[in-house]
């Protein structure tokens, strides 16, 4: 599959089939390695010079925001398989893959009838594009809240012991609760351990001897229990801070560990619900969204051969994915086939400005060109 294809549209003196046998001779003797295609389309209406003239100035703006909503999309697409752990599928419209749709294109007259006039069928494919856009972001905002939730709460238990949640690491036999006892947790720097374990027992009074223990380290700090008076537990956390220890506020709860357990299932679970969605969602829209810009496609080959051409239209539609190191040769061949008519060569931007008053695509060649990324 080619990535990246040229459109073009070459004057046509006699027939444009006359002129498709040539190009397709041309093609095969000479760059034989060139993916040559007929692009279809259709006579659509052709309306004033003025409003022809004034499309032309918003063509290439408008294929630019298009072919970026397709990017957007496909680029979600990846993400999304990336975190679903699936492979990678074929980009279609209505089953049919993207390049194959381009290279035998056919234009939907049910969808854009070709006797409205050029500005109302590129409007419409605008506000089509546009809206998926914005459906697009309200769909993937709520996805990416969602995992936004789970990173913290992930955050909370991968995070060092002066962040993270404890409720996975005490248990209830390491909390002792009392009329006058307390358990307090303390986080304890990782080399400052010896120290802890010679001076928690007189940080304050009533501390009960031997009460330490060491539940969980990780590279920065250890966890330790400490079982003292309830009525002192705050003189206790007054001079253990002096001395560099944390004590984090905790409160055993079983029901409010069941409580963490079932949101973070229901996160989870809510998590692949929306992932799976938004992905159904993205292939079917990227099909949508390509097809409205072949049809964009279509209608800026159609214009922009008018304006360099003129009147009646008479010019041959191809789709070329030529590889680099053919592109040179495949430009000569297309100016060759242009022969010696007075065809318009767009040579700069500020040429292009100049021209007839033309502010279609500046490219320098006798005939209208320009490309579709893929991806």
């Amino acid at each position: 599959m080619a990535t990246r294809y040229w459109v073009v549209s070459l004057p046509a003196q006699s027939s444009a089939s006359a002129l498709w046998s040539r190009l397709q001779e041309l093609i095969s003797k000479k760059a034989f390695d060139t993916p040559l295609y007929r692009f279809n389309t259709p006579d659509l209406r052709v309306g004033t010079l003025d409003s022809l003239l004034s499309l032309s100035d918003d063509l290439s703006k408008l294929n630019t925001f298009i072919e970026g909503v397709s990017h957007k999309i496909r680029r979600q697409i990846e993400d999304l398989e990336r975190a679903s752990g699936i492979d990678s599928l074929a980009l279609t419209v209505d089953g049919v893959p993207v390049d194959t749709y381009l290279t035998r294109f056919v234009w939907d007259e049910s969808k854009y009838p070709t006797v409205s006039p050029l500005r109302e069928i590129v409007d419409t494919i605008h506000s089509q594009v546009a809206k998926i856009e914005d459906d697009m972001k309200i769909r993937a905002a709520e996805y990416n809240t969602v995992r936004g939730q789970l990173n913290a709460i992930n955050r909370k238990q991968t995070g060092s012991l002066a962040v993270r949640d404890l409720s996975n690491i005490v248990k209830p036999e390491d909390i002792i609760t009392s009329e006058h006892l307390v358990t307090l947790l303390t986080i304890v720097p990782k080399y400052s351990q010896k120290d802890w374990l010679s001076s928690y027992e007189t940080l304050t009074t009533y501390v009960v001897p031997r009460s330490s223990k060491k539940l969980y380290e990780d590279n920065e700090y250890a966890l330790y229990t400490v079982t003292l008076f309830g009525r002192v537990a705050d003189n206790f956390k007054t001079s253990a801070r002096e001395r560099g220890f944390q004590v984090r506020e905790f409160e055993y709860s079983t029901e409010a560990q069941e409580n963490r357990k079932q949101e973070l299932e229901k996160l989870m679970q809510d998590q692949d619900n929306l992932r799976s969605s938004l992905l159904q969602w993205c292939y079917a829209s990227y099909g949508e969204v390509f097809s409205s810009w072949m049809h964009f496609c279509a209608v800026r080959v159609f214009s922009e051969s008018i304006l360099r051409y003129g009147l009646p239209p008479s010019f041959l539609a191809a789709a070329l994915a030529p590889p680099a190191k053919s592109e040179k040769k495949v430009r000569s061949l297309l100016e060759q086939l242009c022969g010696n008519l007075n065809c318009i060569y767009w040579k700069s931007d500020d040429d292009a400005a100049v021209v007839a008053g033309i502010g279609v695509e500046a490219e320098s060649y006798p005939y209208a060109s320009f490309t579709v990324n893929i991806v």
